[in-house]
């Protein structure tokens, strides 16, 4: 009746009104997590995605990202119909990654979870060394932490990237890798401090 109908066209209703944007970046399933790379054209966020696919991780789309919003906290990245897992690498020029590397190598869609901003090093710029400060950012309202890698030669982004996504992982999970160290550090110092006020007498 009414009510089947209801039911079997809600999906197909919000999906046809979710928010949607698209944005000028990199996808890639990296051990399960959704990273999205952006930065400025020619920064190389293509090839990090082309090293990271040979490292056995997983294509989402490349340059062009359709961005979707599912609920209020679920941003789900996809690429363009046109471009089904094709990359442009500088050099090179298109290539097929799913020719290339097997069907494995791609997926239609992932959730976005990270976004790793990638830009030119410099010198006056403040990084963020201890994992503490965690960046945000908002696509369609939603939230997402955000990690900016400042690239200088003989940097391995890939490397990088694959323990950007473990972090997350592991954040996931209950376990904040540097709010521990924070902690254990503290601990430690507490026992500096005990030994220095006793000598003191």
């Amino acid at each position: 009746g009414t009510g089947e109908f209801f039911r079997r066209i809600k999906p197909y209703l919000e999906e046809v009104f979710a928010p949607r944007t698209s944005m000028h970046g990199s996808l890639a399933d990296v051990y399960g997590v959704g990273l999205l790379f952006v930065g400025p054209s020619g920064i190389g966020k293509s090839e990090c995605v082309l090293d990271l696919v040979e490292r056995g991780h997983r294509l989402v789309a490349d340059d062009v990202v359709l961005c979707t919003r599912r609920g209020n906290d679920v941003l789900i990245g996809r690429g363009h119909e046109l471009q089904k897992h094709h990359m442009e690498i500088r050099g090179i020029g298109i290539i097929n990654v799913r020719a290339l590397f097997g069907i494995r190598a791609t997926r239609q869609q992932k959730r976005v979870e990270v976004v790793v901003q990638l830009e030119e090093w410099s010198e006056d710029a403040d990084y963020d060394r201890t994992g503490l400060d965690a960046a945000e950012t908002e696509i369609l309202g939603v939230t997402l932490p955000k990690v900016v890698i400042p690239l200088n030669p003989g940097k391995n982004i890939t490397v990088i990237a694959e323990v950007v996504a473990m972090n997350h992982l592991l954040k996931y999970s209950g376990v904040d890798p540097a709010e521990q160290f924070n902690a254990n550090l503290q601990k430690k110092m507490k026992g500096v401090r005990e030994y220095l006020e006793e000598d003191i007498e």
